[in-house]
């Protein structure tokens, strides 16, 4: 198995000198498993390159399997720019869960892009065939010869997480997340509710990405930075080195960059970061995610 990186900046695409190295397209990995079943996680920006990727390649028609993190616009703005959705022959399946607030399922994702106020084609004048599958929290499907399993994570709309395994190979990547904080202080009266209520989704997320090759997590947000962004839902570089150390990952790689953050600001973040968390526990990598870059496991 293995996954490459078509975006990796969070919140708007930021292009320019000072975001080349790194890359400013929005959220988009790819993912084959060992029979090279396609596997795309999120469809920011990133999306368009990987599809201009496949036509090059003359790997199109296609079949592709899109999984959804979460319908903020940084992770779904690039999918009708997903060019084999108007090449005949090709299949492509989107997948996501249900928002529990509004009921709408991830077809509701393609329709409100796909309205003539803001996309001129309409999803009947694409000519591949596209189909919708509706995940159920904590899920698992058989794609290929992987298996995909989610795990609700911690943002202000549902978002999944995401682990592909594939013959004894693993790789999870968060989506948008902030680690759990007890939203009451102590003392009041929802305070113990609560707090039963986020261990139990930490549990469930622990045991997700327990044992797991290869973990990609949202790191937006220095230590220092993230007093003044709680709530927003998004995570820190120390948040992500503790989550890898609990799971026993043997790769940890930070993306979901900050679109403020220069190369060379990021850099320096990083670095800090690292200085701070050597040595290392055995056996554990950690790199900062840049577009082209192509792991394999």
């Amino acid at each position: 198995m293995k996954f490459k990186f078509w975006g990796v900046r969070g919140s708007i695409p930021s292009p320019g000198p000072r975001t080349a190295r790194y890359g400013g397209n929005t959220t988009c990995i790819e993912v084959r498993s060992d029979d090279d079943t396609l596997i795309v996680i999120d469809g920011g920006t990133g999306i368009f390159a990987l599809a201009q990727s496949l036509i090059a390649q003359k790997k199109v028609p296609v079949k592709a399997n899109i999984f959804i993190t979460h319908s903020h616009w940084d992770h779904i703005h690039g999918l009708p720019f997903f060019t084999p959705l108007f090449i005949k022959g090709s299949r492509v399946r989107l997948h996501g869960t249900t928002d529990p607030d509004t009921g709408n399922g991830i077809e509701h994702v393609m329709g409100v892009q796909l309205q003539n106020s803001y996309f001129p084609v309409s999803e009947t004048q694409m000519d591949a065939t596209i189909e919708y599958r509706t995940l159920a929290p904590a899920e698992t499907i058989a794609v290929g010869d992987a298996q995909v399993s989610n795990v609700v994570m911690n943002h202000p709309v549902i978002d999944l997480g995401y682990r592909i395994d594939c013959n004894g190979k693993s790789v999870f990547f968060t989506g948008d997340h902030e680690p759990h904080y007890n939203i009451y202080p102590p003392g009041h009266p929802e305070h113990a509710a609560f707090q039963s209520h986020i261990e139990e989704r930490t549990r469930a997320i622990e045991a997700t990405i327990q044992g797991v090759t290869a973990l990609i997590v949202d790191c937006s947000y220095t230590r220092e930075e993230y007093p003044a962004k709680q709530g927003w839902g998004h995570g820190t570089f120390d948040g992500a080195f503790a989550m890898a150390i609990k799971a026993g990952a043997k790769q940890l790689y930070c993306t979901h960059h900050e679109p403020t953050r220069s190369d060379d600001e990021l850099e320096a973040v990083f670095q800090e970061v690292m200085a701070r968390h050597a040595p290392l526990p055995e056996g554990l990598q950690v790199f900062l995610a840049y577009e082209g870059l192509e792991v394999e496991l």
